[in-house]
């Protein structure tokens, strides 16, 4: 399951990913429906899920911030509203990557992609590794 940060509403973003993606595509607010998920709540809604992966662009408050465990993986990427689009072509390379191609070597990560490069770090350890 992919599960998209509601800024990422609006851009059919899922649709694109679900080309792709065999599983389900949704966003965070379907997962809560009627109310203000707050980034806060987010992981308790992912851990609620089987292997879900969190996609957003708000990388300041995910990236070294979110209590992660080893039931989700949350993919951060550092891009403008205006390069939203260029989320599932990114994604779909990420999870060809072999340290990323299945959920379980995504369960319990926090991902950041860059324009750079790829750097990540795992529930149980804090070290950032760098692709």
């Amino acid at each position: 399951m992919i599960v998209l940060d509601e800024q990422l509403l609006g851009r059919n973003l899922e649709l694109e990913i679900a080309k792709w993606y065999q599983g389900t595509v949704q966003f965070i607010i379907d997962l809560r429906p009627n109310t203000v998920v707050k980034d806060d709540a987010i992981p308790a809604l992912l851990r609620r899920q089987n292997q879900a992966t969190f996609v957003t662009i708000n990388e300041r408050d995910f990236w070294k911030k979110v209590v992660i465990d080893c039931h989700f993986c949350v993919v951060c990427f550092t891009l403008s509203d205006r390069h939203a689009h260029q989320i599932p072509q990114s994604l779909r390379l990420l999870y060809n990557l072999p340290e990323f191609d299945t959920k379980i070597k995504r369960m319990g990560k926090v991902i950041r992609v860059t324009t750079q490069g790829i750097s990540y770090y795992t529930f149980n350890d804090k070290k950032i590794y760098r692709l």
